[in-house]
């Protein structure tokens, strides 16, 4: 029997309900399965909920677990806005130089949607691009000085608006972290049987950032004579998704276009709260749900564990335990399907009594595993 090393990271708000839940999913898909191999767990901490006692919302004994372990499921963590600490997600993806965001957008009957038999990737750039965390913030010194070099470097564009009163934020693009991005995805779709990937920019606008990043998927496309490579505006890509969304297979795009574009595509498959994500690098993984620590259910036993245990879903493949991985999606689809012990949220009005709890939920999903769903 093959024996697999995983971090937990129990997150905070909702996240240690969450947590347990996809655990004991994950456990049971691997124990229901002929000839799958077991997890040893290494649980964790990050988060709010942590960060009085260690002086940091990600402790140093917490990425050492990610970095030693062969993969992480990760349960959400809460960032504040405007204010606090930049995001433990962030952090960690760069720290590790998990540089591919892994994001499947996929139809489940019985989840409320618009649309039906959506299938799609998002593959999103996670180490530069705006997110790169290089700011300046408005009224200090060092900022009013970079304003001004900008403006006498600057041959056509100048910052026009005042040195005291304008926060800069800076988008690196490199050729080296847009090729790996692009690469990686059409490895991806190669690996998968997808027939197309779609690489997002605005390179009529941003031409030396956006421009080098639709150069860079154009020559990577090249490579690949068997799969599809187009480009989309993403403006223009946002509306076609809405309008035509059968369209499309994989999409690569720069990292800020990826965090947005991953949300609307979830939206057209019922929501983050069926949103799985992994974020992958050359040495690690790990695997979370695309959406937040909603710290207003926190201890409720309320919110809907699908988007984690979906990501473990993604985590048991990465794992090379296919098969658990499979009855697993398919315990959750069928699950979902019924709609009897499903979270409120996947009810059709959403202050239905006969909603179940988190860990209810994931039981019935243990159950589906143990009857050979």
């Amino acid at each position: 029997m093959t024996r697999h090393t995983a971090t937990l990271i129990t997150g905070d708000g909702t996240g240690p309900s969450i947590a347990e839940a996809a655990r004991r999913c994950v456990d049971a898909a691997l124990a229901n399965t002929p000839g799958a191999g077991e997890i040893e767990w290494d649980v964790r901490e990050a988060g709010v909920d942590i960060m009085a006692a260690a002086g940091t919302p990600m402790p140093e004994e917490t990425i050492e677990s990610v970095r030693r372990t062969d993969a992480t499921l990760k349960a959400p963590i809460t960032t504040p806005i405007g204010t606090g600490f930049r995001s433990v997600n962030v952090q960690l993806r760069q720290t590790l130089d998990l540089y591919a965001c892994l994001r499947p957008c996929k139809s489940y009957p019985g989840v409320r949607s618009r649309y039906e038999d959506i299938d799609l990737v998002c593959v999103r750039e996670n180490t530069e691009d705006l997110y790169a965390g290089v700011e300046f913030e408005k009224g200090l010194p060092a900022t009013a000085e970079l304003i001004e070099h900008i403006n006498r470097l600057s041959t056509d564009r100048r910052i026009k608006t005042g040195t005291d009163s304008t926060g800069v934020s800076i988008k690196p693009i490199s050729v080296g972290n847009t090729e790996r991005i692009v690469r990686f995805a059409f490895d991806y779709a190669r690996a998968n049987g997808r027939k197309k990937v779609t690489y997002v920019h605005k390179a009529n606008i941003m031409k030396h950032t956006d421009g080098l990043f639709k150069e860079v998927a154009e020559q990577v496309a090249g490579e690949y004579t068997d799969i599809e490579g187009e480009e989309r505006l993403v403006d223009n890509m946002c509306m076609q998704l809405v309008q035509k969304p059968e369209l499309y297979d994989v999409l690569v795009l720069p990292n800020l276009y990826g965090d947005i574009l991953s949300d609307l595509c979830a939206g057209l498959v019922g929501g983050l709260g069926v949103a799985p994500g992994a974020n992958i690098g050359e040495s690690g993984a790990v695997f979370e749900a695309t959406h937040g620590s909603a710290p207003k259910y926190k201890g409720l036993n309320k919110v809907n564990p699908t988007a984690l245990i979906l990501s473990g879903v993604l985590m048991l493949r990465q794992l090379e335990e296919r098969a658990a991985a499979d009855n697993l999606e398919n315990a959750v689809a069928a699950v979902i399907a019924e709609g009897k012990s499903v979270t409120y949220d996947m009810k059709p009005h959403r202050d239905d009594p006969t909603a179940v709890g988190t860990s209810e939920m994931a039981d019935a999903i243990i159950e589906k595993l143990g009857n050979g769903t």
